[in-house]
């Protein structure tokens, strides 16, 4: 790999691809040239980079010529059809949609859990559902001391995890409602504003939607896990930005909250905020714009044996997305 990377964006302008751009400048990623692609509506938009104005190309078969890592962030049929074009063209993909999370050629990585996963790429990577990542973060050190067995989830899931438009919809809607004005939507099959919808991505036959699905799923794959159960219900809340989930989780070892938060604090990645008696737990508030994810309201689970409650919660635009995308590139150059 090039030390000096020709690293490409695509989806530049979405609200993940703008959180990649910023990232990487922020991460002192050492970029050689930058080029950002989006569809034929985003082009002639500029970004800045490192104080440089950077106009955002069309997207084409012909884009990956001379790069060298490519974060994706178009959404899943734009990278089933682009990724492996880029991939031919001996570029490394970094993959934020679902497209190839589950293939079995293509490593499912969060840095901080299954790094070495990275090793066996066929030049396309993926990243984490952006929920799965921010449960991982606190789940997986304590699987590692404890085996975890199977979790019963709640999420509570930012608006911004649906992408600018959500952001702009629930902003709305606000001022709709405080000027007594009809509420409008487009986005949300119901208003958001006010409300909470029990409905992430689209229903399967089992009940379950896709979202949920995803956090046995993947969960299973990154933490080399095959016999990891979950039952989750995902729920959007109308908070602009950092997911939440509330997790009991049962392990095959006895459990103390004493020994779990041992194990929590030496985790990378993750910040424990645990101190009832001050008022202090995680808050998407406070997780939004942050790259570690927090971890708190620690405490025995009455209904489980072995079981822990905690609650979580992180930027999904970060640590969900463009900071693990991100993460994987430096991986890549290590």
């Amino acid at each position: 790999m090039n030390p000096k990377p020709h690293v490409a964006v695509v989806g530049a302008t979405g609200a993940v691809g703008i959180e990649m751009i910023k990232t990487l400048e922020k991460r002192n990623f050492p970029v050689g040239k930058l080029t950002l692609l989006a569809s034929a509506r985003s082009v002639g938009k500029t970004l800045t980079y490192r104080g440089q104005t950077l106009t955002v190309e069309e997207l084409t078969k012909d884009s990956f010529a001379g790069v060298d890592i490519a974060l994706f962030s178009a959404g899943g049929s734009i990278s089933k059809e682009y990724a492996p074009i880029a991939a031919k063209a001996g570029c490394v993909v970094v993959d934020n949609s679902s497209a190839f999370r589950m293939d079995d050629s293509v490593p499912l990585v969060v840095p901080e859990i299954n790094a070495a996963d990275i090793k066996g790429h066929k030049n396309i990577i993926a990243n984490p559902n952006c929920t799965t990542a921010i449960t991982l973060m606190a789940l997986y050190p304590l699987h590692k001391a404890f085996g975890v067995k199977r979790i019963f989830a709640s999420s509570y899931q930012a608006v911004s995890g649906t992408g600018a438009k959500a952001i702009e919809e629930l902003k709305r809607q606000v001022e709709e409602v405080v000027a007594g004005q009809p509420v409008t939507k487009e986005v949300y099959p119901h208003q958001i504003a006010f409300n909470v919808l029990p409905h992430v991505d689209v229903f399967l036959p089992s009940g379950y939607t896709k979202e949920e699905e995803k956090m046995e799923n993947e969960g299973r794959k990154i933490m080399h896990h095959p016999g990891f159960r979950a039952s989750v219900t995902c729920v959007r809340v109308p908070v602009y930005r950092a997911h939440s989930v509330a997790v009991s989780a049962e392990f095959e070892k006895p459990v103390t909250v004493e020994a779990a938060r041992a194990v929590l604090c030496k985790a990378p990645g993750l910040d424990v905020v645990d101190d009832p008696a001050k008022k202090e737990y995680p808050l998407p508030l406070y997780a939004a714009e942050k790259y570690n994810c927090q971890v708190g309201r620690l405490r025995k689970d009455s209904a489980l044996d072995n079981g822990l409650c905690f609650w979580v919660a992180g930027d999904q635009l970060l640590k969900g997305a463009a900071l693990n995308a991100v993460q994987i590139a430096e991986e890549l150059l290590k």
